[in-house]
């Protein structure tokens, strides 16, 4: 998808891209810079509510534990 840029700085938003993400109006953007890429990320209202389920499936508990246990072995 391509927008373009008014004199004023603005764009659009793809209607597909607003869904899909659910970026409507007041949400807020951060715009990340890396130099070579320029990355729009929205921005959760409740950060924490939005996390919930991300680890589902990956077994968090023992990777938690294996980790733990690696950390001992190293002190």
């Amino acid at each position: 998808m391509q927008t373009a840029v008014s004199k004023r700085g603005q764009t659009v938003i793809p209607a597909a891209i607003r869904k899909r993400y659910q970026i409507d109006a007041g949400v807020h953007l951060v715009w990340l810079d890396d130099g070579e890429t320029i990355k729009v990320v929205p921005v959760a209202n409740d950060p924490l509510k939005s996390l919930r389920g991300r680890g589902r499936g990956k077994k968090m508990t023992e990777r938690l534990l294996e980790e733990r246990k690696k950390d001992l072995h190293r002190e």
